[in-house]
């Protein structure tokens, strides 16, 4: 069963290989230049003191100025993006429908493999290796990438490049959840060719259903995996990131966030109350004689509040664990219906 199970799946091994070749050709040409550019930035020891958010738009500005480096940060989010994706499309959804669409499953499941144990080695043999590619594209573009993210990380969503680590481009290509992902895909694609039993219909469900769960699970779960974190402090007038009235008389008071790498969910100004800030809008800040800092300061005697709701970004392997574990016991969850209903169902 391993030999015929090679034969089977070996175009896509050497396809996934010659993929992974590539990119590591790429990325060890270009990376020590990346890292030797983090190195002389002097970010790494600015140690938090006024020039380092200089240091950080200077050092992002200038990978930007060389394009190359940019293209190819953003190609390693697309390349573990798409990985899974494709491990479920093409390596998950054939694998039973191809049999059952040849007649080749009357042969290989009436010999001494039982359909168990030929549904056992392919979801084994074939789920590592989808779980393997996937981990080693990872960690190619995560230490590439490594001098970014540091900076992004501790620069937050205010740095030049415009991304968070907790991101959802940036968070589901590092790390250890593309593993997560493509054990799921890979499980997801072999249960809708069981159900399914056509391998084209099968391969545009997986592929549907896993840009669905995608593109939803940033928003509607992974925000609730761990409970956030919620402050309220006074509202510092002298750094707000936004001062906005609007032509029904309300205004719109938005403090500055100052948690680098952390995963704001809400940012809201609130009344001594409890209540959120909508107005009205204050007399200096009306007059077109007065200064913006005749309006801020008639602002800062409203005394308001800024209520923050975010994740810490010490919590960020902790939500790489926590979402990878889920993924992993989803695709476990998966392979268990799929042995249930080739087990319990005659084909034909």
């Amino acid at each position: 069963m391993i030999w015929l199970t090679w034969r089977q799946f070996r175009a896509q091994t050497i396809a996934a290989s010659a993929a992974l070749a590539a990119l590591a050709v790429v990325l060890l040409i270009t990376g020590p230049h990346l890292a030797h550019l983090y190195a002389t930035s002097g970010i790494a020891t600015c140690h938090a003191h006024s020039d380092c958010a200089n240091l950080t738009n200077t050092f992002i500005n200038e990978l930007k100025a060389g394009a190359v480096y940019e293209a190819l940060f953003y190609l390693g989010i697309g390349v573990l993006f798409i990985a899974p994706a494709v491990i479920g499309v093409f390596w998950g959804a054939p694998l039973v429908t191809r049999e059952v669409e040849a007649g080749t499953f009357r042969l290989a499941w009436n010999q001494s493999v039982t359909r168990t144990r030929w549904l056992a080695i392919k979801l084994g043999l074939v789920g590592l290796a989808a779980m393997a590619t996937a981990g080693l594209f990872s960690l190619m573009v995560t230490w590439w990438a490594s001098p970014i993210d540091r900076v992004i990380g501790n620069a937050g969503p205010n740095a030049a490049i415009g991304l968070s680590r907790f991101d959802p481009l940036m968070f589901g290509a590092r790390g250890i959840t593309p593993i997560g992902y493509a054990a799921f895909a890979f499980a997801l694609g072999v249960t809708a060719g069981v159900f399914i039993r056509r391998t084209l219909p099968a391969m545009a469900a997986t592929l549907a259903a896993f840009a669905a769960i995608q593109i939803a699970w940033p928003q509607l779960i992974r925000p609730h995996l761990i409970a956030p974190v919620r402050t309220a402090s006074a509202l510092n007038v002298g750094n707000l990131n936004g001062l906005m009235i609007s032509n029904n008389n309300t205004m719109t008071v938005l403090g500055a966030v100052t948690k680098p790498g952390a995963w704001v969910l809400s940012n809201q100004t609130i009344t001594p109350a409890g209540n959120v800030f909508t107005g009205p809008p204050t007399p200096a800040c009306l007059s077109n004689t007065r200064s913006f800092q005749a309006c801020q300061a008639s602002v800062g005697r409203l005394h308001l509040r800024q209520l923050l709701t975010y994740q810490p970004a010490s919590r960020y392997w902790a939500f790489q664990w926590y979402e990878t574990g889920i993924f992993l016991a989803l695709a476990i969850g998966l392979a268990g219906v799929c042995f249930w209903w080739l087990r319990r169902r005659r084909l034909s």
